[in-house]
């Protein structure tokens, strides 16, 4: 008991005295410094007194897929800094394979009582069965935000980059320096970005069957080589990959065929991540426009937990082209 006294005054920045009174509920403490002694309680992962557990803290929780992708450690500094900007503590769950699952996270969160949730990532198009802890927190009235995951039967709040636009920047600047053959490497068949991209491209180019120029890849540099060697073997010389990431799998693919990006493959990828002007060749890519997609979910959450109501329409930000050295014309132009 006298460790955790210790640790929480640590934590909150306030007396021992002060946080014995604030768990025994006694008077004489601002609400303030209350909050500040709860929220400490909840991040360092002590239970709260049962008088005090019907409560929730000012604690958020950010459940990400990953962390090597960089463009999830830069969506989780702008949320957990507008959080904190707003008097909310952030709490970072990041999945890992054979690691802690999302329901697994949803569970450790509701045991802290936390406001609300935001959730990042995409594959949730299939497996009805595991959207089950998603059903708990409706259940609840648990305030939540989906970012890049726009499934209508969740029925949450959703930011996006619009996969649409995304796709018709990359095809049109490929299409622009003479590339006919135009193929993608794409995410899992239940990553919901992956899908919009296939049936924006599907539509433009006029596709009937686009298994021939579309493979499949986990989010890995190692996935998106095998499958891009696949591409360039039936003589595509333009890819759109869902990721920065795959991009640069792709990349790496080209140069163990012998090949040459961009001379003989010209490569975009997707996000515009941190040091993608630092890859050789710099990596043409579509970028998210993170910054103001992190601050507009953190908006639509911090809205619902102070009770008022948000329009369930998915939100949709407008991505950019960014052109740099791993694009140029089609061989022969």
């Amino acid at each position: 008991m006298a460790k955790r006294l210790t640790e929480v005054a640590r934590k909150a920045g306030v007396s021992e005295a002060t946080v014995s009174r604030v768990l025994n509920g006694r008077g004489g403490v601002s609400e303030s410094t209350r909050t500040a002694v709860l929220t400490a309680l909840d991040v360092l992962g002590y239970e709260r007194p049962t008088k005090l557990r019907g409560e929730r803290a000012r604690l958020v929780g950010l459940v990400l897929p990953e962390l090597q992708n960089p463009i999830f450690p830069a969506l989780a500094e702008v949320v957990t800094g507008t959080l904190a900007q707003r008097g909310y503590t952030p709490a970072l769950c990041a999945r890992t394979i054979g690691g802690v699952s999302e329901s697994d996270y949803v569970e450790m969160l509701l045991d802290h009582q936390v406001s609300g949730i935001i959730f990042a990532g995409g594959s949730y198009a299939l497996a009805a069965a595991s959207h089950d802890h998603y059903r708990r927190l409706t259940d609840r009235g648990l305030p939540v935000v989906l970012v890049n995951a726009g499934i209508d039967e969740l029925d949450f709040p959703r930011v996006s980059t619009d996969d649409a636009v995304a796709v018709e920047q990359a095809y049109g600047h490929l299409r622009s320096l003479g590339h006919e053959r135009i193929g993608m490497v794409l995410g899992p068949e239940d990553h919901v970005p992956s899908r919009r991209k296939l049936a924006a491209l599907a539509r433009i180019a006029g596709w009937r069957d686009p298994d021939e120029c579309v493979e499949r890849s986990s989010f890995s540099m190692e996935g998106a080589r095998v499958a891009a060697a696949k591409l360039v073997d039936r003589g595509v010389t333009g890819v759109i990959c869902a990721s920065d990431v795959v991009a640069l799998g792709t990349i790496r693919a080209v140069r163990r065929l012998g090949l040459s990006v961009p001379d003989d493959v010209s490569v975009v990828g997707f996000d515009d991540s941190a040091f993608m002007t630092c890859t050789d060749p710099p990596l043409t890519t579509v970028r998210q426009p993170i910054e103001t997609m992190g601050q507009a979910a953190v908006d639509l959450l911090v809205t619902q937990i102070d009770g008022a109501g948000v329009l369930r329409d998915e939100l949709l930000f407008e991505p950019e082209l960014v052109v740099r050295g791993s694009t140029g014309p089609a061989p022969g132009r």
